[in-house]
């Protein structure tokens, strides 16, 4: 019987999630990375690879971005083990999460959508 609620590695991919943010935020150095936002963390069952999905407002730096987060990975996944300890480190590979950017075309569609229909004339 599974229990409800988070599992072990969803509390570990929530604290690499908070940590790189941090990391990234105070640490990093590299003026490619800029601001970002860090919106989810995927670890495989062995904790061997981490996938880190991040956001950016600045999506027309993103080649730049990252290029900065990959050459960065090695630097934030040594200072992650000096804050998480865990058997296996994961490698860091990160993901573009174009999600929000999906999310606000489709709200500008569906608010295009609704004015044209209030525009339509009633019979």
């Amino acid at each position: 019987m599974k229990k409800k609620g988070f599992q072990r590695s969803d509390r570990v991919a929530e604290q690499v999630r908070r940590d790189l943010a941090d990391l990234i935020r105070t640490e990093l150095k590299d003026p490619r990375v800029g601001m970002v936002s860090l919106t989810a963390v995927e670890l495989t069952p062995d904790y061997a690879h981490a996938k880190i999905f991040f956001a950016t407002l600045n999506s027309e730096h993103l080649e730049e971005i990252e290029r900065g987060l990959k050459r960065a990975a090695g630097f934030l996944r040594r200072e992650l083990g000096k804050r998480i300890h865990i058997h296996t480190l994961p490698e860091l590979h990160f993901v573009y999460d174009s999600s929000i950017e999906r999310g606000t075309s489709l709200s500008l569609l569906i608010d295009q959508a609704n004015a044209l229909s209030d525009q339509t004339p009633e019979e």
